[in-house]
């Protein structure tokens, strides 16, 4: 390990039941199973899926490494700088390949660990599907990570204040306050994926943004069977000004895109009470009475 790492530190009983393990996301065994998800780690792979694929998957294996990190840096089972070693020893390896019909499926492994097998779908605007991936016949391109870490993207905020008013992000940091313990879920993690990118006037995924650490979050409550084991809207929308690369002010027509994917995304077709459409709408609202 390179001088000035961080190593984890030996965690007491109640720490380590806190953790968030590798066996507890993925389908994985052995050595790697029980040991607690690192910001490191996520890091690495994020590096692996955005060499291989030009881009972090929003469903992939860094974003659930991410969001698991995330709450393991919460509970202070690891540091934020912290990873395993045993993941910077066997490296991570992401290879992308197609079969006869030209379908894309991606392969994400720690070792011969492997995390998520993915199916890619250029239709979904998440980009990813998790699904299981049959065997591809044709190899297009696979990259092992080293062992040296990758170097942060520097955070940078550009605010489109134009128009005035409250802006998306100052909006989905309000949500904390009237939804801030409720569990994330699907619809939550749509409405905030749209939520961004209309933020930033696009539909490109930002590295390790809101959208995707809602979707992993999502998807990591799903698997979960107590309520306090799940990662919060608080946990992914707190500091939202900050979080966001790109930001601008709230209009009618931001609130009904994200309205309309929530709801889609409900069982009963009904956006969460106080959740984000609720309160981008109700900063529209504002942002109109504003102007006028």
């Amino acid at each position: 390990m390179n001088q000035g790492q961080s190593r984890r530190p030996q965690p007491d009983q109640a720490s380590d039941e806190l953790a968030i393990k590798y066996g507890d996301v993925f389908d994985v065994a052995g050595g790697l199973a029980s040991k607690p998800i690192a910001p490191r780690d996520a890091d690495t792979m994020l590096a692996a899926e955005t060499q291989v694929l030009g881009k972090p998957l929003d469903t992939g294996a860094a974003a659930l490494m991410y969001s698991a990190a995330a709450a393991n840096v919460t509970t202070g089972v690891v540091g934020p700088d912290e990873g395993n070693e045993m993941v910077e020893r066997e490296g991570v390896s992401v290879s992308r390949s197609r079969d006869a019909r030209g379908k894309l499926f991606v392969n994400e492994a720690i070792a011969d660990h492997t995390l998520c097998e993915c199916r890619y779908n250029p239709y979904d605007v998440r980009g990813i599907t998790l699904s299981p991936a049959p065997a591809p016949n044709i190899r297009d391109e696979q990259w092992k990570a080293p062992s040296s870490n990758p170097t942060p993207t520097p955070h940078m905020c550009a605010v489109d204040r134009s128009g005035g008013g409250i802006t998306i992000g100052e909006a989905l940091e309000a949500t904390t306050l009237s939804i801030g313990d409720k569990p994330v879920d699907q619809g939550d993690a749509a409405a905030i994926r749209v939520a961004e990118s209309r933020a930033a006037s696009s539909w490109l995924s930002q590295q390790s943004g809101l959208g995707t650490r809602a979707q992993a979050a999502a998807t990591f409550n799903e698997r979960q069977v107590c309520d306090h084991n799940m990662i919060t809207v608080s946990d992914v929308l707190s500091d939202s000004r900050e979080k966001l690369p790109l930001d601008k002010a709230v209009t009618a027509e931001d609130a009904a895109g994200v309205r309309g994917v929530e709801q889609r995304e409900k069982a009963d077709m009904v956006a969460t009470p106080g959740g984000v459409a609720d309160t981008l709408e109700t900063a529209a609202r504002v942002n109109r009475d504003h102007m006028r």
